[in-house]
């Protein structure tokens, strides 16, 4: 006899594997992208009701099952089986392919066209649609279109079904089959067989260890030269998710034989393959080879060539007095510029190619502003320009001028796959100012300036004190280490800016001083900065949950979902993002709780990978407005007044962002932040980080942790070395 349940609801004592036969009564939850699965069962012969969770592709009630599984006592809700393998079973009765089909299982097919298929082919309807489709026009109504679109969508559903079982099959979680499903179409299963490592370069967030695993179970030997070539790429690819360009090549070989048993001469020869292929490029000039993925080698060496024949260019300079430009700019806008700021503009107008950093509140904004009245007056065109849309939208707020992305500028196609601008249509404009330039990486770098005129003025803006690019590359850095351009460091802070504490323990940090936490020692006062001193893990997260609920609110009257953003140093941990994401929207988005599913509406979100096709891009934040009543189906995205909407298949783009990392706030500012600092997280308590946490913060800036963490982001001024050559090619 079966083992079920005990009559009492909890789950037997041992822990045996069953197998137990049934139909879907009921779904309770369903993830549209992992197709973690939570069921009601009613068990054959006896109906009992069994709750089934697990990774399974179900459309709905009424489809049978036969699932294998390890009994699991949940301390709400009882006794579950947790499926470690399953099985549709086609049903072989008139009612049963009835119930089968009006679930759901092709998407074109309702319940009146099931009425008169089943009327019509009785319980030999589905062997029709899979062995003799073309039996389906003789039932009336039906032609060739809507018997093809049966057809292929029965193959599609057990193409799937198919994927998933082979990834169980395999040793993997079925989470992955709707992103190798959508990538690879029903031949998945073949294509993975043949060479699993196609799914690394194909499908996006399929890793190396997945395809490795898979190749495994395959009895593909350790050896294969198509194995050999992935782990190289796999090393190539997290130096460069660590912000390198290139990796020293007896770093490549050593860790590829550490970490995979491969022998140096393969992994040699290996890379004079990938060489002779394009895959890769080896640079001789130094002892130790250095190996580039062949994108950022060509990347990297296209900035330095851009930039030496722009600066190559002699640039006619115009015969401007300072008293002439603070004349502009009082008459213009205002403002009274310093004898330095009027320096800085003057030295600008007489460069091809300038770099303006410094911190808050030294005054680039205003030179901004400046230099683009300024060079308007000179009756030049100018383009302002920053790497995100929420830095592009404050550039133009602060401006009070029209700015764009870069990659709107640069007008990049999803039909073609590419960008229309380029060397060949450049963008029109003859003078272009980036702010934010320390966000731009390697590649968008390269993009730009093949984008940009060589006979235009080039002016970067960016603060090189806080955190590097999300993407390879430390280009701003680099660009002014190189001295080729003009570089004007800022370092005055001005009156109305040193009034301000964010401002003034901003520039404390940076110098690695301890910020005042006086001014905010009482919750009372409404002061712009605070230190909360909290000794546990648990301590920090519910004083950050109450500052967002209940303090700033109350406090200071701002949105708890739209004016506060909790940044941390992590993801993972009770006060990483992922934690914190969860209990905040329990608390700011109460009312999706009854939604089984991962976002609800109002939620706050935040897309994490460039979409052109979408025109969203990797740190842009939104509200959801609508999620379909059938999770399959997607939500719909508010990002500053443009909806978007999303497939199921596009939802692992998107994640909650009540809490993001300080990474991801790079661009931006936002009314109040809040962030922990806890000593666990002494890998990623780095001056910069807190600099660039702090500077993200507008009215109100909120430090919840320890004072010892607070000391060691202080004392830990040695950020990692990027691995990159941009300084040395443009010295030359």
């Amino acid at each position: 006899m079966i083992p079920f349940a005990d009559r009492d609801g909890t789950a037997p004592s041992d822990d045996t594997a069953v197998t137990i036969r049934g139909r879907v009564q009921h779904i309770t939850f369903q993830n549209p992208d992992t197709h973690f699965t939570i069921a009601r069962l009613l068990t054959d012969p006896d109906g009992h009701r069994v709750t089934i969770l697990g990774y399974m592709l179900l459309t709905g009630g009424g489809e049978s099952l036969e699932v294998t599984g390890h009994w699991q006592e949940h301390p709400r809700y009882g006794a579950q089986l947790k499926v470690t393998r399953y099985q549709v079973l086609l049903p072989d009765t008139v009612d049963g392919v009835r119930r089968y089909l009006a679930s759901g299982v092709i998407r074109w097919v309702g319940p009146k066209l099931v009425e008169r298929l089943v009327r019509h082919f009785g319980a030999d309807l589905l062997e029709v649609i899979e062995q003799r489709p073309h039996l389906l026009k003789d039932v009336r109504g039906i032609g060739d279109q809507t018997a093809a679109l049966i057809e292929d969508g029965w193959k599609a559903h057990h193409a799937a079904r198919h994927l998933m079982q082979f990834l169980q099959d395999n040793g993997l979680k079925p989470a992955y089959c709707g992103r190798l499903f959508k990538a690879l179409g029903e031949d998945a299963v073949a294509l993975l067989q043949e060479d699993p490592y196609c799914a690394v370069d194909e499908v996006p967030g399929i890793g190396f260890v997945v395809a490795d695993t898979i190749a495994g179970h395959q009895g593909m030997p350790a050896d294969d030269p198509r194995r050999i070539r992935a782990c190289l790429g796999h090393i190539l690819d997290q130096a460069v998710a660590e912000g390198h360009v290139f990796v020293p090549e007896s770093q490549l070989l050593a860790q590829s034989q550490r970490l995979f048993g491969i022998e140096t001469e393969a992994l040699a020869g290996m890379v004079d393959a990938m060489v002779r292929d394009r895959d890769i490029h080896v640079s001789d000039r130094e002892t130790d080879r250095r190996v580039y993925r062949m994108s950022l080698y060509e990347a990297e060496r296209g900035i330095a060539a851009r930039l030496n024949a722009m600066l190559a260019l002699p640039l006619q300079e115009a015969a401007v007095s300072p008293e002439t430009i603070a004349a502009t700019v009082i008459q213009r806008l205002a403002i009274h510029l310093s004898s330095a700021q009027q320096a800085v503009i003057q030295g600008v107008l007489t460069h091809r190619v300038a770099v303006i950093t410094g911190g808050p509140g030294t005054g680039k904004t205003t030179l901004v502003r400046s230099l683009h009245t300024v060079f308007h007056a000179m009756g030049q065109s100018v383009c302002l320009a920053a790497p995100t849309g929420r830095a592009a939208r404050r550039l133009s707020e602060v401006t009070r001028q029209p700015a764009a992305t870069l990659h709107k500028l640069l007008g990049y196609n999803p039909m073609a796959g590419g960008f229309e601008k380029d060397q060949d249509d450049p963008i029109d404009a003859d003078v272009f100012i980036v702010d934010e330039a320390s966000m731009v990486d390697t590649l968008l770098m390269a993009q730009f300036l093949k984008a940009v005129p060589l006979t235009a003025v080039l002016i970067l803006v960016g603060d090189i004190f806080q955190l590097p690019s999300v993407g390879p590359g430390n280009v701003l850095k680099d660009i002014i280490a190189s001295q080729r351009p003009a570089v004007y460091h800022l370092v005055e802070v001005f009156r109305q800016a040193e009034e301000s504490p964010i401002v003034r323990n901003a520039h404390r940090v940076r110098e690695g001083e301890c910020p005042d936490l006086q001014a905010g020692h009482s919750l009372d006062l409404l002061a712009p900065f605070h230190f909360i001193a909290a000794a546990r893990t648990g301590d920090v997260v519910r004083t950050i949950i109450d500052l967002c609920v209940n303090w700033i609110p109350d406090q200071y009257g701002l949105d708890p979902v739209r004016d506060i953003q909790v940044l941390t140093p992590v993801h993972k941990g009770e006060a990483g993002t992922i934690n914190l994401n969860q209990m905040l929207q329990k608390v700011l988005n109460p009312g999706g709780r009854q939604r089984p599913a991962k976002f609800h509406p109002g939620d706050k979100v935040m897309h994490l990978r460039n979409n052109y096709s979408k025109d969203v891009f990797n740190g842009d934040i939104g509200r959801v407005t609508s999620v379909a009543a059938a999770p399959a189906e997607g939500l719909g995205v508010d990002f500053d007044g443009r909806r978007v909407d999303y497939d199921a298949t596009d939802l692992e783009e998107l994640t909650l962002a009540y809490a993001i990392s300080v990474h991801k706030s790079q661009g931006s500012e936002y009314p109040a932040v809040v962030l922990p600092l806890l000593t666990q997280h002494f890998v990623m308590l780095q001056r910069n980080l807190l600099y660039t946490a702090i500077t993200r913060g507008k009215q109100l800036v909120v430090l919840v942790g320890q004072r010892r963490a607070l000391d060691i982001a202080l004392k830990n001024d040695r950020p990692k070395q990027r691995l990159s050559s941009l300084r040395q090619r443009l010295i030359g």
